[in-house]
């Protein structure tokens, strides 16, 4: 059968940062935590605008003590969840009225929305 290289497994005492080394494995990028303040003040920030960029970025980064692509990818996934959502309750108020939606209309969702799901910046 094939082998395939074990990348799970890393180091409990890696390096400080937010990459830890597999060995000869591609990088694994270790989970943001963020705290119940952070989340908070993100989601007052999202119910204003669910875009955030430049230097209002650079700005709540700063005072919630995140990096910038920390402040980027919580709004890219929390836009992934908001359009989730409304297709959620869009479907329950079609079926509430007899209308039937189709079983596939999630997946052809995913492709429009690619660039969303980016974890890192490159």
């Amino acid at each position: 059968g094939l082998e395939l290289p074990h990348c799970v497994g890393t180091n409990s005492l890696g390096p400080a940062g937010p990459w830890r080394s597999g060995g000869p494995c591609k990088m694994k990028r270790v989970r943001t935590v963020f705290k119940p303040e952070q989340l908070e003040r993100l989601e007052q920030e999202f119910l204003k605008q669910q875009y955030m960029v430049g230097t209002e970025r650079v700005d709540l980064a700063a005072t919630l003590h995140l990096t910038e692509t920390q402040v980027k990818v919580w709004f890219q996934n929390r836009r992934i969840k908001w359009r989730k959502q409304s297709m959620e309750q869009k479907a329950a108020k079609l079926s509430q009225f007899g209308v039937i939606q189709p079983a596939s209309a999630d997946s052809t969702d995913s492709k429009e929305h690619e660039e969303d799901t980016v974890d890192v910046e490159l």
